[in-house]
Protein backbone atom coordinates (compact mmCIF):
# COMPACT_ATOMS: atom_id res chain seq x y z
CA UNK A 1 0.00 0.00 0.00
CA UNK A 2 1.32 3.33 -0.88
CA UNK A 3 1.95 5.76 1.85
CA UNK A 4 -0.38 8.15 0.19
CA UNK A 5 -3.29 5.75 1.07
CA UNK A 6 -1.81 5.10 4.62
CA UNK A 7 -2.14 7.84 5.46
CA UNK A 8 -5.96 9.04 4.14
CA UNK A 9 -7.06 6.34 6.46
CA UNK A 10 -8.46 6.25 9.93
CA UNK A 11 -6.93 5.45 12.79
CA UNK A 12 -9.28 2.43 13.31
CA UNK A 13 -7.84 0.91 9.82
CA UNK A 14 -4.17 1.01 11.81
CA UNK A 15 -5.83 -1.07 14.23
CA UNK A 16 -6.61 -3.93 12.18
CA UNK A 17 -5.21 -7.29 11.87
CA UNK A 18 -5.45 -9.72 9.79
CA UNK A 19 -6.23 -13.49 10.86
CA UNK A 20 -3.51 -16.05 11.23
CA UNK A 21 -6.05 -18.27 10.42
CA UNK A 22 -6.95 -17.23 7.04
CA UNK A 23 -3.27 -17.06 6.34
CA UNK A 24 -2.30 -20.58 7.41
CA UNK A 25 -5.46 -21.79 4.94
CA UNK A 26 -3.88 -20.69 2.00
CA UNK A 27 -1.28 -22.70 2.52
CA UNK A 28 -3.98 -25.40 3.09
CA UNK A 29 -4.77 -25.69 -0.21
CA UNK A 30 -1.44 -27.72 -1.20
CA UNK A 31 -2.10 -30.53 -2.37
CA UNK A 32 -1.23 -33.78 0.02
CA UNK A 33 -1.15 -31.16 3.16
CA UNK A 34 -3.10 -32.04 5.76
CA UNK A 35 -4.85 -29.54 7.33
CA UNK A 36 -5.79 -29.30 11.04
CA UNK A 37 -5.89 -25.81 11.49
CA UNK A 38 -9.01 -24.27 10.23
CA UNK A 39 -12.36 -24.77 11.94
CA UNK A 40 -14.82 -24.99 9.30
CA UNK A 41 -17.44 -27.81 9.58
CA UNK A 42 -17.13 -30.95 7.37
CA UNK A 43 -18.67 -30.04 3.68
CA UNK A 44 -19.30 -33.67 3.42
CA UNK A 45 -22.58 -33.19 6.07
CA UNK A 46 -24.23 -30.60 4.46
CA UNK A 47 -27.84 -31.24 3.81
CA UNK A 48 -27.48 -29.91 0.14
CA UNK A 49 -30.21 -32.16 -1.33
CA UNK A 50 -32.48 -31.06 1.92
CA UNK A 51 -31.60 -27.52 1.32
CA UNK A 52 -32.54 -27.87 -2.20
CA UNK A 53 -35.84 -28.66 -1.48
CA UNK A 54 -36.16 -26.04 1.10
CA UNK A 55 -34.91 -23.36 -0.91
CA UNK A 56 -37.69 -24.41 -4.17
CA UNK A 57 -40.25 -24.10 -1.57
CA UNK A 58 -39.02 -20.67 -0.38
CA UNK A 59 -38.78 -19.67 -3.60
CA UNK A 60 -41.89 -21.48 -5.53
CA UNK A 61 -44.29 -20.16 -2.02
CA UNK A 62 -42.57 -17.10 -0.45
CA UNK A 63 -40.52 -15.55 -3.02
CA UNK A 64 -41.25 -11.79 -2.39
CA UNK A 65 -40.24 -12.17 1.62
CA UNK A 66 -37.28 -14.44 0.30
CA UNK A 67 -36.26 -11.41 -2.49
CA UNK A 68 -37.23 -8.42 -1.11
CA UNK A 69 -35.73 -5.96 1.06
CA UNK A 70 -35.75 -6.99 5.42
CA UNK A 71 -36.53 -5.35 8.43
CA UNK A 72 -33.54 -4.90 10.06
CA UNK A 73 -34.00 -7.05 13.35
CA UNK A 74 -34.87 -10.40 11.26
CA UNK A 75 -37.24 -12.35 9.11
CA UNK A 76 -39.69 -12.35 11.90
CA UNK A 77 -40.82 -16.03 11.28
CA UNK A 78 -36.87 -17.37 11.81
CA UNK A 79 -36.91 -15.11 15.35
CA UNK A 80 -39.66 -16.45 16.10
CA UNK A 81 -38.29 -20.33 15.45
CA UNK A 82 -35.06 -18.76 17.11
CA UNK A 83 -36.63 -17.99 20.23
CA UNK A 84 -38.65 -21.59 20.05
CA UNK A 85 -35.11 -22.91 20.15
CA UNK A 86 -33.69 -20.74 22.93
CA UNK A 87 -36.70 -21.46 25.15
CA UNK A 88 -35.98 -25.15 24.84
CA UNK A 89 -32.44 -24.48 26.50
CA UNK A 90 -34.42 -22.34 29.16
CA UNK A 91 -33.86 -18.77 27.90
CA UNK A 92 -36.80 -17.33 28.95
CA UNK A 93 -37.20 -14.99 25.59
CA UNK A 94 -39.44 -13.94 22.58
CA UNK A 95 -38.90 -12.46 18.75
CA UNK A 96 -38.48 -9.04 20.46
CA UNK A 97 -34.91 -10.06 22.32
CA UNK A 98 -33.33 -10.98 19.16
CA UNK A 99 -31.25 -9.95 16.02
CA UNK A 100 -30.32 -12.01 13.14
CA UNK A 101 -26.88 -11.22 12.16
CA UNK A 102 -24.72 -11.36 9.24
CA UNK A 103 -22.85 -14.47 10.88
CA UNK A 104 -21.58 -14.73 14.48
CA UNK A 105 -18.62 -12.53 13.08
CA UNK A 106 -20.94 -9.67 12.96
CA UNK A 107 -22.79 -10.22 16.29
CA UNK A 108 -19.73 -9.66 18.06
CA UNK A 109 -18.49 -6.39 16.04
CA UNK A 110 -21.97 -4.90 16.53
CA UNK A 111 -21.06 -5.76 20.02
CA UNK A 112 -18.26 -3.41 19.65
CA UNK A 113 -19.95 -0.55 17.98
CA UNK A 114 -22.28 -0.24 20.87
CA UNK A 115 -20.27 -0.70 23.62
CA UNK A 116 -16.65 0.12 23.17
CA UNK A 117 -14.88 3.28 22.91
CA UNK A 118 -11.46 3.58 22.48
CA UNK A 119 -9.02 2.61 24.97
CA UNK A 120 -12.36 0.67 27.03
CA UNK A 121 -11.22 -2.39 28.53
CA UNK A 122 -12.74 -5.86 27.50
CA UNK A 123 -11.76 -9.33 29.78
CA UNK A 124 -11.03 -12.35 28.16
CA UNK A 125 -10.00 -15.77 28.56
CA UNK A 126 -6.34 -16.60 27.83
CA UNK A 127 -6.47 -18.17 25.63
CA UNK A 128 -9.50 -16.63 23.67
CA UNK A 129 -11.52 -16.98 20.26
CA UNK A 130 -9.38 -14.64 17.65
CA UNK A 131 -12.51 -13.56 15.66
CA UNK A 132 -13.24 -11.72 18.71
CA UNK A 133 -9.78 -9.76 19.22
CA UNK A 134 -10.06 -9.03 15.70
CA UNK A 135 -13.71 -7.74 15.95
CA UNK A 136 -12.81 -5.57 19.21
CA UNK A 137 -9.19 -4.20 18.47
CA UNK A 138 -11.06 -2.44 15.64
CA UNK A 139 -12.54 0.02 17.84
CA UNK A 140 -9.86 0.37 20.31
CA UNK A 141 -10.35 -1.66 23.12
CA UNK A 142 -7.64 -2.42 25.25
CA UNK A 143 -7.69 -6.23 26.81
CA UNK A 144 -6.91 -8.22 30.40
CA UNK A 145 -7.22 -11.11 30.67
CA UNK A 146 -7.27 -14.22 32.77
CA UNK A 147 -6.23 -18.03 32.52
CA UNK A 148 -8.75 -21.07 31.20
CA UNK A 149 -8.07 -24.34 32.68
CA UNK A 150 -9.80 -28.21 32.22
CA UNK A 151 -12.98 -26.13 34.02
CA UNK A 152 -13.18 -23.18 31.81
CA UNK A 153 -12.54 -19.68 32.57
CA UNK A 154 -10.56 -19.29 35.97
CA UNK A 155 -13.36 -16.80 37.70
CA UNK A 156 -10.93 -16.22 40.67
CA UNK A 157 -8.86 -14.79 39.16
CA UNK A 158 -11.39 -12.92 37.46
CA UNK A 159 -12.38 -11.10 40.23
CA UNK A 160 -8.99 -9.67 41.03
CA UNK A 161 -8.32 -8.19 37.17
CA UNK A 162 -12.37 -6.70 37.31
CA UNK A 163 -11.83 -4.96 40.49
CA UNK A 164 -8.83 -3.15 38.87
CA UNK A 165 -9.65 -2.60 35.80
CA UNK A 166 -13.43 -2.78 35.36
CA UNK A 167 -13.95 -3.79 31.86
CA UNK A 168 -17.11 -2.70 30.06
CA UNK A 169 -17.75 -6.66 29.74
CA UNK A 170 -16.60 -9.93 30.22
CA UNK A 171 -16.33 -12.45 27.19
CA UNK A 172 -16.63 -16.04 27.63
CA UNK A 173 -17.21 -19.30 25.55
CA UNK A 174 -18.49 -21.92 27.98
CA UNK A 175 -19.12 -24.61 25.97
CA UNK A 176 -16.10 -26.32 24.20
CA UNK A 177 -13.84 -23.07 24.02
CA UNK A 178 -12.07 -21.96 20.77
CA UNK A 179 -9.78 -22.64 21.02
CA UNK A 180 -9.03 -24.89 24.20
CA UNK A 181 -12.39 -27.48 23.62
CA UNK A 182 -13.36 -27.09 27.63
CA UNK A 183 -16.41 -26.26 28.94
CA UNK A 184 -17.40 -24.11 31.88
CA UNK A 185 -18.41 -25.96 34.80
CA UNK A 186 -21.83 -24.62 35.97
CA UNK A 187 -20.41 -23.59 39.41
CA UNK A 188 -17.81 -21.14 37.33
CA UNK A 189 -20.80 -20.34 35.53
CA UNK A 190 -23.00 -18.92 38.68
CA UNK A 191 -20.01 -17.29 40.49
CA UNK A 192 -19.22 -15.49 37.08
CA UNK A 193 -22.88 -14.02 37.28
CA UNK A 194 -22.11 -13.03 40.78
CA UNK A 195 -19.02 -10.90 39.86
CA UNK A 196 -20.33 -9.48 37.22
CA UNK A 197 -23.11 -8.23 39.06
CA UNK A 198 -21.96 -7.11 41.61
CA UNK A 199 -19.30 -5.11 39.65
CA UNK A 200 -22.27 -4.02 37.35
CA UNK A 201 -20.57 -4.95 33.94
CA UNK A 202 -22.18 -7.08 31.49
CA UNK A 203 -21.00 -10.42 29.94
CA UNK A 204 -20.63 -11.81 26.41
CA UNK A 205 -21.68 -15.07 26.34
CA UNK A 206 -20.81 -17.05 22.98
CA UNK A 207 -22.16 -20.49 22.21
CA UNK A 208 -21.38 -21.57 18.76
CA UNK A 209 -21.14 -24.92 19.84
CA UNK A 210 -23.48 -25.75 22.48
CA UNK A 211 -25.34 -27.95 20.03
CA UNK A 212 -22.24 -29.81 19.12
CA UNK A 213 -21.92 -32.03 22.59
CA UNK A 214 -20.46 -35.74 22.46
CA UNK A 215 -20.68 -36.86 25.89
CA UNK A 216 -21.63 -35.56 29.51
CA UNK A 217 -24.79 -33.68 30.15
CA UNK A 218 -25.37 -30.30 28.97
CA UNK A 219 -24.84 -27.56 31.30
CA UNK A 220 -26.96 -24.41 31.76
CA UNK A 221 -26.46 -21.23 29.64
CA UNK A 222 -24.94 -18.07 31.71
CA UNK A 223 -28.43 -15.80 29.80
CA UNK A 224 -30.42 -18.84 31.17
CA UNK A 225 -29.27 -18.97 34.74
CA UNK A 226 -29.11 -14.77 34.97
CA UNK A 227 -32.35 -14.55 34.08
CA UNK A 228 -33.90 -17.24 36.52
CA UNK A 229 -32.48 -15.85 39.61
CA UNK A 230 -33.91 -12.31 38.38
CA UNK A 231 -36.46 -10.25 39.99
CA UNK A 232 -38.98 -9.11 37.59
CA UNK A 233 -38.36 -6.28 35.62
CA UNK A 234 -34.27 -6.65 36.06
CA UNK A 235 -33.14 -7.16 32.16
CA UNK A 236 -30.19 -8.95 33.41
CA UNK A 237 -26.45 -8.55 32.76
CA UNK A 238 -26.21 -11.14 29.61
CA UNK A 239 -26.19 -10.85 25.94
CA UNK A 240 -26.15 -14.36 24.32
CA UNK A 241 -25.05 -15.35 20.65
CA UNK A 242 -24.92 -18.01 18.76
CA UNK A 243 -24.99 -19.25 14.85
CA UNK A 244 -26.32 -21.87 12.06
CA UNK A 245 -22.36 -21.95 10.59
CA UNK A 246 -21.49 -24.90 12.93
CA UNK A 247 -24.91 -27.03 12.84
CA UNK A 248 -26.42 -26.04 9.33
CA UNK A 249 -23.97 -24.42 6.96
CA UNK A 250 -21.51 -21.33 7.33
CA UNK A 251 -22.44 -20.10 3.61
CA UNK A 252 -25.45 -19.26 4.97
CA UNK A 253 -23.96 -16.61 7.06
CA UNK A 254 -26.87 -16.39 9.82
CA UNK A 255 -25.46 -16.01 13.19
CA UNK A 256 -28.01 -14.07 16.18
CA UNK A 257 -27.75 -12.14 19.54
CA UNK A 258 -30.23 -12.77 22.61
CA UNK A 259 -30.47 -9.57 24.48
CA UNK A 260 -32.41 -7.74 26.63
CA UNK A 261 -35.07 -6.03 24.27
CA UNK A 262 -33.60 -2.31 25.09
CA UNK A 263 -30.21 -3.87 24.29
CA UNK A 264 -31.44 -6.02 21.11
CA UNK A 265 -33.26 -2.44 20.05
CA UNK A 266 -29.99 -0.40 20.24
CA UNK A 267 -28.16 -3.58 18.50
CA UNK A 268 -30.30 -3.09 15.56
CA UNK A 269 -29.62 0.42 15.13
CA UNK A 270 -26.10 -0.12 14.78
CA UNK A 271 -26.59 -2.97 12.37
CA UNK A 272 -28.85 -0.84 9.94
CA UNK A 273 -25.25 1.02 9.56
CA UNK A 274 -23.71 -1.52 8.45
CA UNK A 275 -26.02 -3.46 5.80
CA UNK A 276 -29.89 -2.61 6.88
CA UNK A 277 -30.36 -6.46 7.55
CA UNK A 278 -28.89 -10.13 6.80
CA UNK A 279 -29.55 -11.55 3.36
CA UNK A 280 -33.57 -12.62 3.01
CA UNK A 281 -33.28 -15.09 0.98
CA UNK A 282 -30.92 -17.04 3.36
CA UNK A 283 -33.18 -16.31 6.51
CA UNK A 284 -36.33 -17.66 4.67
CA UNK A 285 -34.19 -20.78 3.92
CA UNK A 286 -32.78 -21.50 7.22
CA UNK A 287 -36.59 -21.06 9.14
CA UNK A 288 -38.09 -23.28 6.88
CA UNK A 289 -35.98 -26.20 7.30
CA UNK A 290 -36.31 -25.61 10.99
CA UNK A 291 -40.01 -25.38 10.02
CA UNK A 292 -39.51 -28.83 8.36
CA UNK A 293 -38.06 -30.58 11.58
CA UNK A 294 -34.80 -30.85 9.24
CA UNK A 295 -32.18 -29.78 12.08
CA UNK A 296 -32.29 -31.81 14.98
CA UNK A 297 -31.54 -34.86 12.85
CA UNK A 298 -28.85 -33.41 11.18
CA UNK A 299 -27.33 -31.87 14.51
CA UNK A 300 -27.37 -35.86 15.31
CA UNK A 301 -25.39 -36.95 12.43
CA UNK A 302 -23.14 -34.21 12.77
CA UNK A 303 -22.34 -34.85 16.28
CA UNK A 304 -22.29 -38.19 15.85
CA UNK A 305 -19.33 -37.51 12.88
CA UNK A 306 -17.46 -35.43 14.96
CA UNK A 307 -17.24 -37.55 17.91
CA UNK A 308 -15.40 -40.50 15.88
CA UNK A 309 -13.16 -37.80 14.22
CA UNK A 310 -12.23 -36.40 18.33
CA UNK A 311 -11.64 -39.94 19.36
CA UNK A 312 -9.30 -40.70 16.34
CA UNK A 313 -7.39 -37.21 17.52
CA UNK A 314 -7.06 -38.16 20.80
CA UNK A 315 -5.85 -41.69 20.29
CA UNK A 316 -3.36 -40.28 17.61
CA UNK A 317 -2.24 -37.78 19.79
CA UNK A 318 -1.89 -40.70 22.49
CA UNK A 319 -0.39 -43.15 20.03
CA UNK A 320 2.28 -40.55 18.48
CA UNK A 321 3.32 -37.24 20.36
CA UNK A 322 6.21 -37.52 22.75
CA UNK A 323 6.43 -37.27 26.11
CA UNK A 324 5.97 -33.85 27.69
CA UNK A 325 3.00 -32.75 25.62
CA UNK A 326 -0.68 -32.30 26.98
CA UNK A 327 -3.59 -31.75 25.23
CA UNK A 328 -7.14 -31.04 26.70
CA UNK A 329 -10.07 -33.60 26.47
CA UNK A 330 -13.26 -31.93 24.69
CA UNK A 331 -17.06 -33.05 25.46
CA UNK A 332 -18.13 -31.42 22.13
CA UNK A 333 -17.66 -28.63 19.59
CA UNK A 334 -14.85 -28.54 16.88
CA UNK A 335 -10.89 -28.32 18.69
CA UNK A 336 -8.42 -29.25 21.25
CA UNK A 337 -5.83 -27.44 22.61
CA UNK A 338 -2.04 -28.62 22.89
CA UNK A 339 0.17 -27.60 25.40
CA UNK A 340 4.11 -28.37 24.56
CA UNK A 341 7.04 -28.58 26.36
CA UNK A 342 8.41 -25.04 27.90
CA UNK A 343 11.20 -24.38 24.97
CA UNK A 344 9.26 -25.06 21.85
CA UNK A 345 8.17 -22.32 19.94
CA UNK A 346 5.05 -23.20 17.69
CA UNK A 347 5.64 -20.18 15.62
CA UNK A 348 8.75 -21.55 14.33
CA UNK A 349 7.52 -25.34 14.24
CA UNK A 350 4.60 -24.41 12.19
CA UNK A 351 7.20 -23.67 9.44
CA UNK A 352 8.43 -27.53 9.25
CA UNK A 353 5.24 -28.47 9.99
CA UNK A 354 3.65 -27.29 6.11
CA UNK A 355 6.98 -28.38 4.84
CA UNK A 356 6.02 -31.81 6.20
CA UNK A 357 2.41 -31.40 4.67
CA UNK A 358 0.66 -30.63 7.95
CA UNK A 359 -1.12 -27.77 9.27
CA UNK A 360 -1.77 -26.17 12.38
CA UNK A 361 -2.38 -22.61 14.41
CA UNK A 362 -0.16 -21.23 16.58
CA UNK A 363 -1.25 -20.78 20.18
CA UNK A 364 -0.13 -16.89 19.74
CA UNK A 365 -3.25 -16.63 17.62
CA UNK A 366 -5.54 -16.70 20.34
CA UNK A 367 -3.83 -14.77 23.44
CA UNK A 368 -4.47 -10.64 23.26
CA UNK A 369 -0.90 -10.25 25.16
CA UNK A 370 2.37 -12.81 24.15
CA UNK A 371 1.35 -15.86 25.42
CA UNK A 372 0.82 -19.08 23.63
CA UNK A 373 4.30 -19.29 21.96
CA UNK A 374 4.30 -23.42 23.13
CA UNK A 375 1.02 -24.34 22.80
CA UNK A 376 -1.15 -25.08 19.37
CA UNK A 377 -4.98 -25.21 18.18
CA UNK A 378 -5.95 -29.29 16.44
CA UNK A 379 -9.28 -29.42 15.26
CA UNK A 380 -10.80 -32.50 14.26
CA UNK A 381 -14.03 -31.62 12.51
CA UNK A 382 -13.28 -31.43 8.79
CA UNK A 383 -10.37 -34.16 8.56
CA UNK A 384 -10.97 -37.99 7.82
CA UNK A 385 -9.72 -40.29 10.71
CA UNK A 386 -7.17 -42.05 8.64
CA UNK A 387 -5.69 -38.46 7.63
CA UNK A 388 -6.24 -37.09 11.18
CA UNK A 389 -3.65 -39.99 12.52
CA UNK A 390 -1.43 -39.70 9.58
CA UNK A 391 -1.32 -35.80 10.16
CA UNK A 392 -0.74 -36.28 14.15
CA UNK A 393 2.16 -38.33 12.94
CA UNK A 394 3.81 -35.93 10.80
CA UNK A 395 3.07 -33.15 13.12
CA UNK A 396 4.75 -35.72 15.90
CA UNK A 397 8.03 -36.28 13.99
CA UNK A 398 8.39 -32.28 12.70
CA UNK A 399 7.82 -31.91 17.19
CA UNK A 400 10.49 -34.42 17.91
CA UNK A 401 12.41 -32.65 15.48
CA UNK A 402 12.53 -29.10 17.60
CA UNK A 403 12.82 -30.83 20.94
CA UNK A 404 15.95 -32.71 20.17
CA UNK A 405 16.96 -29.30 18.33
CA UNK A 406 16.26 -27.05 21.54
CA UNK A 407 17.89 -30.13 24.04
CA UNK A 408 20.98 -30.07 21.84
Amino acid sequence: MTMQWRMLMGQRAQQMSSSIIREILKFAQQPDLISLAGGWPAAGLFPVEDLADACREVLSGASEAALQYGVTEGYAPLRRTLAEMARAKGLPVDEGNILVTSGSQQALDLVGRLFIDPDDVVLVERPTYLGALQAWQAYGARFVSVPVDDDGMDVAAAEAVIAKHHPKFVYVMPNFHNPAGVTLSLARRRQLLELVRRYGIALVEDDPYGDLRFEGEDVAPLYALDAASLAAGDPGSVIYMSTFSKTLAPGLRLGWIIAPAEVAQRLAKAKQGADLHTASLCQVLANEYCQRGLLGPHIEEIRATYRERRDALLAALARHMPPGVRWTQPQGGLFLWLSLPEQVDSLKLLEDAIAAKVAFVPGTAFYADDGGRNAMRLTFASTPPALIDEGIRRLALVLKKHMEAVNA
